[in-house]
């Protein structure tokens, strides 16, 4: 430790124009760099005090201004200005390390090497003559599987159906709009989630910033817990917003009933069993 600087002696020589405020400024900042040990900065090493000194050095002009005469020395206004905003730094340093920590939590995942996807063995053709769907149930399973119909198929399937093409159209085209809907509405409560999964983060950094029994560190835990719980909330929902249409939307557009589409895709499920258990068939019957 270097031999101190009375930090009044200084103020006093800058009060009565013996030094300038650049040359006062670079002598307070000396003395703090030489013995930052007596400012109680707690768990900090040598480098660490010497980049929050450097942070503060701008704020010490303006804690000169700031100094009146009245109450307590200069040296002991100085000390205190020095201790209460390491408080200010520790929490800018935290949030700019959970910062970047979270940034790359949440794409980690993303960053991963996937492995190549499994190969199924090709399915014999079952050659079997089964009794074909009437045509509402096959209404119901082109609404229900409308994002994999082409419009070569819809050419195709418009005779069986005894329908306008157009009418048809229409009625995928309202499936589309729902579809629309809900990605906008997924987008969104994702990006609501990561930015509640960085708050989380945030909050647990700084609840182990804080020393434990006091009433801040009551209160911070407190935020992390309700934080928590939202995340949850929020992750649940998302988990159940499915972007297929329901049976109950299919149903609204058909004009009919949720348990007559329920029952028909049940009898369509009973009599291609493949259509639920192909892995790649790609499309979900409930």
């Amino acid at each position: 430790m270097q031999e101190l600087v009375c930090l009044n002696d200084l103020y006093q020589q800058y009060s009565l124009g013996e030094l300038d405020k650049k040359e006062f400024e670079g002598c307070i900042f000396k003395s703090a760099m030489e013995n930052y040990e007596r400012f109680h900065l707690f768990g900090w090493n040598r480098d660490e005090c010497i980049e929050y000194l450097c942070w503060l050095y701008p704020r010490l002009s303006r804690a000169v201004d700031r100094y009146r005469e009245t109450g307590a020395s200069f040296e002991s206004y100085i000390s205190a200005v020095i201790h209460w905003s390491a408080k200010e730094y520790r929490f800018r340093m935290a949030d700019h390390y959970t910062t970047e920590y979270a940034a790359w939590l949440l794409h980690a995942e993303e960053m991963t090497v996937h492995e190549s996807e499994p190969e199924y063995p090709e399915k014999k053709a079952v050659i079997e003559k089964r009794a074909a769907p009437n045509h509402r149930q096959l209404l119901i399973l082109i609404l229900k599987c409308y994002y994999f119909v082409s419009d070569d198929f819809l050419d195709r399937i418009i005779p069986v159906l005894g329908m306008e093409r157009e009418q048809l159209c229409q009625m995928i085209d309202k499936i589309r709009g729902m579809r629309v809907k809900r990605e906008e509405e997924i987008f969104y409560l994702r990006e609501h989630i990561h930015c509640q999964f960085y708050r989380c983060i945030t909050f647990e950094k700084r609840l182990n910033a804080v020393e434990e029994g006091t009433a801040h560190h009551a209160k911070m835990q407190a935020r992390l817990r309700r934080a928590r719980e939202r995340l949850a909330a929020m992750r649940k929902r998302l988990a159940g917003l499915r972007l297929e249409p329901t049976n109950s939307q299919i149903a609204e557009i058909l004009g009919i009933s949720k348990g007559t589409v329920d029952s028909h895709l049940h009898a369509l499920k009973c009599r291609y069993p493949e259509l639920e258990t192909d892995p790649g068939a790609g499309v979900c019957m409930n």
